[in-house]
């Protein structure tokens, strides 16, 4: 009876594929090859690496049509086995081709099919039976030799340390006395160093955090900004390391990591691997197979790293869970917050959700008792939040958007000696280019957006497609030179900024001026030397930054999302300003933050100035699950990308045919509509929502819709994904 190998194969096609054994491969032996495990096979013109799923004896497919695999490249599997169900529960979850979701748990290395990085040297049976003499007139390698003779293996760093350099131990692998393996540090249970008194609500939490040790439970930790959910966090990681076991920490952006290892690296004597995209493939690969061998206690990361295999996971922490961050946008559309949560689940492990801000899916949860919610309602040292007010800028001159009240108080700060961060979520020299004498506007050739004046670069940028070219001197429509930038951007603030304030540098922070997290590092080096300056940034500066100097916090455009078509843009406002807010106070001096808006009088503005962010929460969820919206509700999108406008609607109509019968009736289907932004990247782009009352619903019904789009044939050069719980829905 033939064997037949299972295999996650990546592509687009939502499937398991079927082949043979390599014909090299003994059937019985292959039968018993564990799941988990890396084959090399054929696929259409290409070799690929694809996954293990499952043996079986059986198949769909006719045995003359299946392919035999190239090869069985691992012995044992290298992903966990809480890492391989993850892996298959999200391909199911976000109904993603589960060769894609398998690939996403693996390293770069790892997926074009090369073995595990051996970054350590070990004898061979040849080299522990050599005398030390025999290499008398080799004294570099006699010594490599003696660091070798304990019996286990050495990490390559820690030779070279002890000037045992790669071309000496390659002339011993050569003579076949040692080898290269991977490294299997034993790491002795560690210890944190003593931290900060904790107070009696850190203390609590701390306390139910580490009762949950060896078994599954979720926490919501919310706390204001600067209330120390840090200090929770590294106490709770603290407990898991003496325990023997590793711990997974995520943060929303690389720009956190720096502070974030310092913090780690401060506390604990233990090796720590990183994970984002600011390292090289190389140092990623390192991180990924330290994480997978157990050789790193901490693992930290951003959202992708919440698919490293740790064999001793013992606890997750999502730090800023509300983050959109942790949602990828393209490709596998997973949230890193949830899939954080169900990984907890099948480690037996706690999961610690932290923000001063929840999202109100984790509100919800924590409502309804799924979550243990843990509120720090103080911030540390018993310093006072910072003062909100608001500045109509209603009738008040304007220069670079700073109204005089604004600049007023900011020189006061500055001399004063404290620092003072201005926010502008909007980057560039100004938001569009205008001719003034026949009206002329620089749109994107690509999308339904107009391009952003970047000055500094001569240039005009659309933020959505990435399409660049040159700033114009003159309108190409009808040659005048009156042109006129309109809007504002963290550019030109900068720029009024530095004349204004002369005395003072002031830094701008945004992804044009701040370009990897060596930039962010070296910055928040800077800042933290306390000296009096101006930060002028977009949310970037937002997301968990410790400056202690700053004193003062203004918000140049308030308003930028108080009239959002999104049915997230409230909440989103609430969480972005009560950040920036938090920015303020956090060291000695107290604390003051300024919004500038042209609607003093709006609600939400008046409950953001008068009002914690717990009771805004409260609110919004009211206001949610009156209209069966998420929280309450579940969305579903299907999106197209079509050539041609109206293409995607007509096909999305089909869609709408074949799948309506046999949609759940607790769900109902909204569209097929244009998208908010219709053409993107050259494409048109249609939508059809899927809103459920409840979760089984919902995945019931997206898995009918998938099942109906895949059933039809789609147009040349449509292309079609399903996106699941969705945060942008425009």
């Amino acid at each position: 009876m033939p064997t037949y190998l299972r295999i996650a194969v990546p592509s687009p096609l939502r499937r398991l594929f079927d082949y043979l054994p390599p014909a090299d491969e003994d059937p019985d032996t292959a039968l018993s090859l564990p799941s988990g495990i890396r084959v090399r096979v054929p696929f259409g013109r290409r070799s690929v690496v694809g996954v293990l799923i499952a043996t079986a004896t059986r198949s769909e497919v006719p045995l003359s049509r299946l392919k035999s695999a190239d090869a069985i490249l691992d012995t044992v599997p290298l992903l966990s086995p809480a890492v391989f169900d993850l892996c298959r529960w999200a391909s199911g979850y976000y109904l993603h081709p589960p060769g894609e979701v398998f690939t996403a748990a693996l390293s770069k290395r790892l997926r074009e099919g090369r073995a595990p990085l051996q970054d350590a040297w070990r004898l061979t049976a040849r080299g522990q039976g050599l005398g030390e003499e025999a290499l008398a007139r080799a004294p570099r390698q006699q010594a490599a030799l003696r660091a070798l003779s304990g019996g286990h293996a050495v990490e390559a760093s820690a030779l070279k340390s002890q000037g045992m350099t790669s071309p000496v131990l390659r002339e011993l692998e050569k003579k076949g006395l040692v080898e290269r393996c991977e490294s299997a540090l034993q790491l002795p249970p560690a210890a944190g160093a003593d931290g900060p008194r904790l107070g009696d609500a850190q203390a609590s939490a701390v306390r139910q955090i580490i009762a949950d040790a060896g078994s599954f439970h979720c926490h919501l930790l919310e706390g204001v900004t600067g209330s120390g959910k840090t200090e929770v966090y590294l106490r709770a990681i603290s407990h898991c390391l003496q325990q023997g076991r590793q711990a997974l920490v995520l943060v929303p952006e690389i720009g956190l990591t720096p502070q974030t290892v310092a913090r780690f690296r401060e506390r604990f004597d233990t090796p720590i691997a990183l994970l984002h995209s600011g390292l090289t493939d190389a140092e990623r690969s390192q991180s990924w197979d330290r994480a997978r061998r157990g050789d790193a206690a901490i693992i930290l990361g951003t959202r992708s790293a919440v698919f490293a295999s740790c064999p001793r996971l013992g606890i997750i922490i999502v730090d800023e869970e509300h983050d959109a961050s942790y949602k990828q946008q393209d490709g596998f559309r997973y949230s890193a917050r949830d899939v954080a949560v169900k990984r907890a689940q099948l480690e037996a492990c706690p999961v610690v959700l932290g923000s001063a801000t929840p999202s109100l899916e984790s509100t919800f949860n924590a409502l309804r008792d799924r979550y243990r919610h843990h509120r720090l309602e103080q911030r540390a040292g018993g310093r006072a939040m910072p003062r909100l007010s608001a500045i109509d800028v209603r009738r008040q001159p304007l220069t670079a958007g700073l109204s005089p009240v604004l600049l007023e108080h900011t020189g006061q700060a500055l001399a004063e000696g404290r620092q003072v961060l201005l926010f502008l979520n909007r980057r560039g020299f100004a938001a569009s280019l205008q001719c003034h004498d026949c009206g002329w506007i620089a749109d994107c050739e690509h999308c339904d957006a107009r391009m952003t004046v970047h000055r500094r670069r001569r240039q005009l940028r659309c933020h959505h497609c990435s399409a660049r070219r040159r700033l114009p001197e003159a309108c190409p429509q009808c040659g005048s030179t009156s042109l006129i930038a309109n809007g504002l951007g963290t550019e030109q603030a900068e720029d009024f900024l530095q004349q204004h304030f002369d005395r003072w540098p002031v830094y701008r922070v945004d992804s044009d001026s701040v370009t990897g997290h060596a930039d962010m590092a070296t910055l928040v080096s800077d800042i933290h030397r306390g000296d009096p300056c101006i930060l002028l940034g977009t949310q970037m500066l937002t997301k968990g930054h410790h400056f202690p100097g700053v004193g003062l916090v203004g918000v140049i455009d308030s308003d930028a999302l108080l009239f959002s078509a999104d049915f997230r843009g409230e909440e989103r406002l609430a969480q972005l300003l009560t950040q920036v807010a938090g920015r303020a106070g956090r060291g000695d001096l107290p604390g003051e933050m300024l919004l500038q808006t042209h609607y003093p009088d709006h609600p939400l503005m008046q409950a953001l100035l008068t009002r914690p962010y717990a009771e805004i929460a409260a609110d919004l969820l009211l206001q949610r699950q009156e209209r069966g919206l998420p929280p309450a509700g579940h969305i579903a999108l299907l999106r197209t990308d079509a050539r041609a406008e109206g293409e995607g609607e007509t096909f999305l109509q089909d869609v709408r045919r074949h799948a309506a019968p046999r949609i759940d009736a607790a769900s109902q289907l909204i569209g097929p509509l244009p998208s908010a932004m219709p053409r993107r990247a050259g494409k048109h782009r249609s939508q059809l929502i899927c809103l459920s009352t409840d979760r089984a619903s919902a995945a019931a019904s997206a898995a009918t819709l998938v099942a109906a789009t895949e059933a039809l044939k789609a147009p040349a050069g449509l292309h079609w994904f399903i996106d699941i719980d969705p945060l942008d829905t425009l």
